[in-house]
């Protein structure tokens, strides 16, 4: 038996097909942890959270489970503009 393991920089490397598919990964993953961060800190229930984001609960509840899959980054940039939250980009 061949030991066949790789070694991967993130998690998101190593279940993504291409390099352009981890990083769409991470960034979604990064703005719903700052979503759900931002529910929780402002105590808000899954129904307000979604007025305030404009979207309907059971949204919110996949964004609040981690569903990532189901979520672009246009729409989770467009939650956090919903609520006044900036997205700052850096490129390295």
């Amino acid at each position: 038996m061949t030991d066949s393991s790789e070694t991967y920089d993130s998690v998101s490397d190593a279940i993504e097909n291409t390099p352009a598919e981890a990083e769409n990964l991470r960034i979604r993953a990064a703005l719903i942890s700052e979503i759900t961060e931002y529910i929780r800190r402002e105590n808000l229930t899954q129904s307000a959270a979604a007025k305030l984001f404009g979207v309907t609960q059971p949204r919110i509840s996949d964004l609040v489970r981690g569903k990532i899959d189901l979520f672009s980054i246009d729409s989770l940039v467009n939650m956090l503009a919903a609520a006044h939250l900036r997205v700052e980009m850096k490129v390295a």
